[in-house]
């Protein structure tokens, strides 16, 4: 059996060069990655190197986009700066995709009292915003990027296992599980040989389009102060420095985290609505 993730990542790769706004999006997305694993040899300056000279600098050929308030080079910090912001949101993902199928599978095969108890625990989280998750991690754990996470990351669980479980449902009653279970294979077999395959493009579909709201929470968070923590270079803090630094005439900062955030969570989401259409 072709496995489905293999599937959705072949149609995905098939529907890009039909759609110009798909091929966009790939390019800004590849560009942001590449950028990130790159930082070490791309970036100009050290990301946290003040330059006194430079403080509140507008962009010049030395410095392309200019210093911030205490003179480092606005670029160099944009650079290394998409790694807690990308990281972040990929972690929460990955980890509330992997729990979300799990509990998605189990009340789907299970049924009954199981499925009725995981339900209900997921629409109550569903409910409850992911940014109210961060900030009660933050509350007792303290302000860091794994606490926020960590909140997130229960945060949006419910909206991989909502959708996982409605497949899973419809999965579970064809011909194929049947068989499997009268040629005696035990549950645990037939759910992680043969669910879960034809279930990976609503999964690899739903996480995608999830990345991109884990983006904007994880910057919003940064942003008020309690979740990446300074001198670490973020697009969140940065634009909250950057409005400081706009207050005082020089707006680049702000407005090159702000874009930057901006193009990633669009091609994100341009990605993910073609996985989910195409699955």
């Amino acid at each position: 059996m072709t496995t489905a993730l293999t599937t959705s990542l072949t149609a995905a790769r098939r529907a890009v060069p039909r759609d110009p706004l798909a091929r966009a999006a790939a390019a800004v997305l590849a560009l942001i990655v590449l950028g990130t694993l790159a930082a070490p040899l791309v970036a100009p300056y050290d990301p946290d190197l003040p330059d006194l000279f430079n403080t509140l600098g507008y962009a010049t050929p030395g410095h392309w986009l200019g210093g911030d308030a205490l003179g480092r080079d606005v670029l160099s910090r944009l650079i290394w700066g998409a790694r807690p912001t990308l990281l972040g949101p990929v972690l929460v993902i990955a980890v509330s995709a992997v729990v979300g199928t799990t509990l998605a599978i189990t009340a789907a095969w299970c049924g009954g009292w199981v499925d009725m108890v995981v339900s209900r625990v997921l629409d109550v989280l569903f409910a409850v915003p992911g940014i109210v998750f961060a900030l009660l991690s933050v509350a007792v754990l303290g302000p860091g990027l794994m606490p926020v996470a960590l909140g997130l990351t229960v945060a949006y669980t419910p909206y991989v296992a909502r959708v996982v479980r409605g497949a899973a449902l419809r999965e579970r009653n064809l011909p194929y599980v049947a068989a499997a279970w009268v040629q005696g294979r035990p549950a645990v077999t037939i759910c992680v040989r043969h669910l879960l395959p034809n279930l990976r493009p609503i999964i690899v579909a739903q996480a995608v389009s999830a990345l991109g709201y884990a983006v904007i929470d994880l910057a919003a968070i940064s942003f008020l102060g309690l979740g990446v923590q300074p001198p670490t270079p973020d697009w969140g803090l940065m634009v909250k420095s950057g409005l400081d630094s706009a207050m005082r005439g020089n707006p680049i900062e702000a407005v090159a985290a702000g874009v930057a955030i901006a193009l990633a969570v669009c091609a994100v989401n341009v990605l993910g609505d073609r996985l989910g259409r195409d699955r």
